[in-house]
């Protein structure tokens, strides 16, 4: 029977948006409350791993909110690395033996539904792993130096979010097999090692907290959804 552990990358040093955004309070908590709430609620893991930048640990662990959460559910806190791909492999050591699926979430999209995460695991028991994206809306330009060098079809482009759900042992065999790859996302590495990725179309509001328009935006949203 598969087992499946959540691992929230909260790591990031936020260098575009200014600061650490995943400990900005959003509604009165913070931004990694709400995808790791979700994940809680979502009852489809038996496992949480909520990655955190060094030495934030203590820190987070005397939170009133991360003890509310942490009351009823286990969850460990483990030290990101240097890179994104570091902090990923830091959470997977941290992953139970018995647990053979993992999923692993940017804790800047505090907007993920529980049927994504759901769509996801279960899309990664019949292939290699799943991701979320959207189609891509815009037009999409290649240049050189600045100066157009041709318009891509968008009809085949997709816009990479997260949850990424991946069988854990093979994820952890494409880390080990492009030590040097430099990743955006854990797919990259998956299509690397020719492993078969499923597209689920996700959602427009499942948006990234990466710079100040995207904070304005985020308010709105939970706003409107009274988080």
């Amino acid at each position: 029977m598969n087992k499946v552990s959540a691992i929230i990358l909260a790591a990031g040093s936020g260098s575009r948006f200014g600061e650490k955004k995943q400990f900005k309070k959003l509604n009165g908590k913070p931004v990694w409350f709400y995808s790791l709430n979700t994940f809680i609620k979502s009852g489809y893991v038996n496992e949480l791993i909520l990655v955190v930048p060094c030495n934030s640990s203590v820190t987070l662990i005397q939170s009133q909110v991360f003890k509310s959460l942490n009351k009823k559910n286990s969850i460990k806190l483990v030290s990101g690395g240097e890179s994104r791909k570091d902090s990923v492999l830091n959470g997977l050591k941290a992953v139970k033996k018995s647990n053979n699926i993992v999923c692993i979430h940017d804790a800047a999209r505090p907007f993920i539904k529980p049927f994504y995460i759901k769509d996801s695991i279960e899309s990664c028991r019949q292939c290699d792993g799943a991701i979320i994206a959207i189609p891509a809306v815009d037009t999409v330009k290649k240049a050189d130096n600045m100066y157009i060098k041709n318009t891509i079809d968008r009809a085949s482009l997709w816009m990479a979010q997260t949850p990424q759900t991946f069988k854990k042992e093979m994820l952890l065999h494409a880390i080990k097999t492009y030590p040097n790859l430099n990743i955006t996302d854990e797919s990259m590495l998956m299509e690397e090692a020719d492993f078969k990725i499923k597209l689920i179309q996700g959602d427009y509001l499942n948006i990234k907290i990466t710079n100040q328009i995207d904070w304005k935006l985020a308010k709105v949203i939970a706003g409107e959804n009274k988080l």
